[in-house]
Order: structure tokens, then sequence, then C-alpha cells
């Protein structure tokens, strides 16, 4: 039988190593560095009546190592941060950029038209504008309260509603 010396943070190890792996599953579309900064961009979105309207944030990202996608219900923008080679004699070369590919899908909260999107890259800024569909911009939703018809629907739809809530 072989001794093993008491060790008290192994099991606090465990859990961390566990949690951080929960973490990573959970953010498939975030990069993660050991201090917990993402190297993902970072996103707004602002939505109107009519469109949303995204920012995203990408210094040093040329505008043809970006690559968008729309579809209806979300965006997804890949693109390479390229490292810069310095060659220095003397001295060490410390850097804190982070250089790599990087995948973001965005959802959106409402549908859009992908086909109608307009997009301005400027200063590391990315703007896209995301019009909505028609169907989207004219939803109105009525909403019945115990068990009351929306006065918008006409007598022929009310009785079928009452008739079908009895």
């Amino acid at each position: 039988m072989a001794i093993v010396r008491f060790n008290p943070w192994f099991e606090i190890d465990r859990i961390q190593r566990q949690l951080d792996h929960i973490f990573d599953e959970a953010t498939p579309n975030l990069a993660w560095d050991g201090a917990g900064n993402s190297s993902a961009p970072a996103v707004e979105l602002h939505e109107e009546e009519n469109f949303i309207k995204l920012k995203m944030e990408l210094p040093g990202v040329k505008s043809d190592d970006l690559d968008i996608e729309v579809t209806e219900e979300a965006v997804s923008i890949a693109g390479e941060r390229k490292s810069e080679t310095q060659s220095e004699e003397k001295g060490v070369i410390r850097s804190e950029f982070r250089y790599g590919t990087f995948r973001r899908v965005i959802p959106l909260p409402s549908r859009v038209k992908n086909t109608d999107v307009t997009a301005d890259y400027r200063d590391g800024i990315l703007h896209l504008t995301l019009p909505k569909t028609d169907a989207e911009r004219n939803r109105v939703v009525k909403v019945s309260l115990n068990g009351q018809v929306p006065q918008s629907l006409n007598s022929s739809e009310a009785n079928t509603k009452t008739e079908t809530a009895n």
C-alpha cells in the first residue's frame, strides 16, 4: 500500500477544471484567454421600428479579412487578425495583441430581409443596417383577457372564438 500525501487543494483544483470545462462548452463562439478576456469582437445591437443596427468593434482587421453572412434570423461574422512580424536583435518583444481567427454568430431579435443589408466599415468599426421584413414591421398581436374577444375581430371570427373557448 502506497502512502499518499494529503493535498487539501486537490478537490478545489478539480472543481475549477470542471467549471472551466462547463463554461468552455456553454460559450462556443467566444475564445477565452487565461485572464478571462474574450478575443471575440464586441457587438452592439439597436432595434428600431423598421430596421436593426449592428455595430461590431474590429480594430486592426482589414475589410478583405472579413466574411459576413446574414440569414433572416442571425448574422455570422468571421475574420482574421493577422500578426505583423517584427525582428528585434536586442531585447525581448512583448505583445498583448490577439492574433488569429474569430467567428461570432449573433441571433437577431426580429426577422430581417437579408437581401437588402447595407454595410459600412471604417475606423475599425463595422456598421450593418438590417431592414426588417414587412411581416415583422406590421405585426400587431392582440391579446384577449379572461376570455374576452379582441375588438378588432369581425363578428364571425368572434363567434368562432367564443364557441371554441367553451
